[in-house]
């Protein structure tokens, strides 16, 4: 068994408040930032190519941030194909891919697997990022209890995927058993790991009751677990996966500050930080009647995402 990281961003940052502010915002200082990145997990069973997310869209532009970005991904490295390529990997041999949630930074390239299994849980795989998908299958997790998670589907020996909703109504996570310890892909339970150890909810949440939920069964199966903690959106991601380091919510880890950033030119349109929407103004929004031509900053204030609903500020030049 072989787990790798496909490493799509870097170099990113995401403020306190961010990350951790779910759940209210007293004490957190949005000067204060972690580091951010984009990645993506591969698993390689020596019989199946199983993937855990397809990062963003080829096309999707980068983010150009100032002061009050939320999160910044960083700058990208090359797009999902190729750094799977870079991992020795090519689409047709992927057999399977794990779903963790519906947001773009981790469906946008399913289009590119159309002969893989693309596993969904049945709520996310009604939804506007995968309904048009023929090779979508919608998990049920009818087998049972997984630990101390209520219920879990088996996708092959050793990987289990799980439902852990929250941050979207179907997200999921997965574990790979391998070698005495718990690889656990997460999407974003946590957007880093610093959360995990203070026990913070991030300020993106579908369900926040639920992703409380979740994170205390994920905090749970780690303190009695050795677990390898796999996240998306920062460099411990694949720091720990490299070094197979397990998790010890009692001892929180150094941190490390976010390197200085490199700032592109400014396109005139803006990126969603949440789920990756790209506002054209070009285009406008004919959903919410914004005719083309429209800037940005002449949208009225009550207009949010048409993908995730998010609002305004939730969004950052690209």
């Amino acid at each position: 068994m072989m787990i790798k990281a496909v490493k799509l961003f870097k170099n990113g940052y995401m403020l306190e408040p961010f990350a951790f502010g779910g759940e209210g915002m007293d004490g957190l200082n949005p000067a204060v930032r972690y580091r951010s990145s984009l990645q993506n997990y591969v698993i390689d069973t020596g019989d199946e190519v199983i993937l855990v997310d397809t990062g963003m869209p080829k096309e999707f532009p980068e983010q150009v941030p100032d002061e009050k970005t939320p999160i910044f991904m960083g700058n990208k490295i090359t797009d999902y194909v190729s750094a799977l390529a870079e991992a020795g990997y090519k689409p047709e041999q992927v057999t399977k891919i794990l779903v963790t949630h519906k947001h773009s930074d981790h469906t946008g390239e399913l289009r590119s697997f159309p002969n893989a299994k693309i596993y969904a849980s049945r709520t996310e795989a009604g939804s506007d990022e995968l309904k048009a998908l023929p090779n979508v299958l919608p998990v049920d997790f009818t087998d049972g209890p997984y630990y101390n998670f209520p219920s879990s589907q088996k996708i092959a020996n050793h990987i289990f995927y799980i439902p852990a909703p929250g941050h979207t109504t179907g997200n999921s996570i997965v574990i790979v058993e391998d070698g005495g310890l718990f690889y656990m892909i997460h999407g974003d339970i946590t957007y880093c790991d610093e959360a995990l150890y203070a026990n913070k909810l991030s300020v993106v949440f579908e369900d926040v009751k639920a992703a409380r939920e979740s994170l205390d069964r994920v905090r749970t199966f780690i303190s009695e677990h050795p677990t390898v903690y796999c996240s998306t959106h920062t460099p411990l991601g694949y720091e720990n996966l490299e070094s197979k380091k397990v998790i010890d919510l009692n001892h929180p880890l150094e941190i490390i500050p976010p390197t200085e950033t490199v700032v592109k030119t400014a396109t005139g349109k803006y990126v969603c930080s949440i789920c990756g929407y790209v506002y054209d103004p070009a285009v406008g929004d004919p959903s919410q009647g914004i005719p083309a031509g429209t800037r940005f900053e002449d949208l009225p204030e009550d207009w949010h995402c048409p993908r995730c609903k998010q609002n305004k500020d939730k969004f950052t030049k690209a």
